[in-house]
């Protein structure tokens, strides 16, 4: 059957498009683009994704980038055979154009740290180490009844290292990063180069590792956008979870065309 549509209609949604700032795309990657899993090797990316975002990054004129505590190394690995711009271990790497443009030193003593924090894993079970070079990660997902002494020795290890780390906490994780490095300041490093400048930054997010990212782009006049639990956040907007984004990703992939109001519309 043959569906008649109003030219009218047709242009005025034209319009409606058009009048849209272009924006520019910044993804984190755990427990948005992916589920959250029981230890960090587990994750699993939907297999249509890279290509999506491979469609949408050429549709928004490169402005597309990653986000996140991973390794650059590691998304290059989930994301393979596609390359993006990358803003990995919370903005202490970032690579744009497949170079890269800026990374933070190793803290000193931070082999010492690493050390410490590998024999609490050895002495408990269901603690994980996660070696980040730059960073250094303790996850106690498996092991939730340690909570309080895994903080509590991450945090003297932050205390050691001294005032060029900071502690980043997460969900069931926390995290020795260079005190220089957040996502907030890799969006607005990101927002000056000449792909992204001049666009309308949207942020994606799902964890306290996230809130900077969403107070940089809300200073922007951007969209920022928590995924998952109706918890206190400066994002300004909610997706229930990792699939409602895919959907909307792979829906705009096909579709050709991606807008803040992809992600806002009920």
């Amino acid at each position: 059957m043959t569906t008649l549509i109003d030219p009218e209609t047709v242009h005025h949604n034209d319009d409606i498009a058009a009048a849209q700032p272009q924006i520019a795309l910044f993804l984190d990657f755990d427990g948005t683009l992916v589920e959250i899993a029981p230890s960090p090797e587990d994750v699993r990316l939907d297999r249509r994704v890279a290509p999506a975002l491979e469609a949408l990054r050429t549709g928004l004129g490169g402005a597309l980038a990653l986000v996140s505590g991973r390794p650059i190394a590691f998304l290059d690995e989930m994301l393979t055979p596609h390359s993006f711009d990358i803003a990995g271990l919370h903005g202490a790497q970032i690579r744009v154009d497949g170079e890269i443009r800026s990374q933070s030193d190793a803290p000193e003593n931070m082999r010492e740290a690493l050390r410490d924090l590998v024999r609490f894993a050895n002495s408990h079970v269901g603690i994980i180490v996660e070696d980040k070079r730059i960073s250094a990660a303790l996850h106690w997902r498996l092991a939730p009844e340690l909570k309080d002494e895994a903080l509590d020795l991450m945090r003297q290890a932050a205390a050691k290292l001294g005032p060029g780390v900071r502690l980043q906490e997460g969900k069931s994780v926390a995290e020795l990063v260079p005190a220089s490095a957040s996502k907030g300041s890799a969006i607005a490093w990101l927002m000056a180069t000449p792909t992204y400048a001049g666009r309308r930054p949207v942020f994606i997010g799902d964890d306290i590792t996230d809130e900077d990212g969403f107070e940089a782009v809300n200073a922007m006049g951007g969209l920022s956008i928590r995924i998952g639990e109706d918890r206190e956040s400066h994002a300004l907007h909610r997706l229930a979870s990792p699939t409602a984004l895919r959907h909307i990703l792979l829906e705009a992939a096909e579709g050709g065309s991606l807008t803040a109001s992809s992600f806002t519309r009920d």
